[in-house]
């Protein structure tokens, strides 16, 4: 709110907001984003929507994708996804420094035949609550062969 009252330009308060706030919001996600609940990611989207509700005053009232679309930001939910792919893609690598977390990747020769495929096997749980980052991301972000 000082920022605004001081006069800064809106484009400058949404870089502002992008630049120093939102890092905070998206800390470590791919660690914690498949564990959060409705709730908490709800939590999350309200600081981003104020934020926005703060830059722009005519966005007051408006429904929350509207008001992404006049920021010209994604919601935090999306982002959280798209980074936790991304991280898991680049572990996939094996020049990475964390592909020995991954089990060792299946024999395509065998699994070429098989219906629903992918290099690295799925593992089997019970629940999702507790379930480490690289086992979500295995049961999730895996692309079938």
């Amino acid at each position: 709110m000082p920022m605004k009252r001081a006069g800064v330009p809106p484009h400058q308060l949404l870089h502002f907001y992008t630049a120093v706030i939102r890092p905070v919001l998206e800390y470590a996600s791919p660690v914690w984003h498949h564990s959060i609940t409705r709730a908490q990611s709800y939590q999350l989207e309200s600081i981003q929507k104020r934020a926005v509700h703060i830059t722009f005053s005519d966005t007051r009232g408006m429904s929350y994708p509207n008001v992404l679309f006049v920021a010209n930001l994604n919601s935090l939910k999306d982002r959280r996804d798209r980074l936790s792919r991304s991280f898991f893609h680049n572990i996939c690598k094996p020049d990475s420094c964390l592909h020995h977390l991954l089990p060792p990747s299946c024999d395509t020769s065998v699994i070429s035949r098989l219906r629903s495929s992918t290099s690295v096997p799925r593992p089997i749980s019970r629940t999702t609550k507790f379930q480490s980052f690289p086992n979500f991301a295995l049961n999730n972000y895996q692309p079938p062969l």
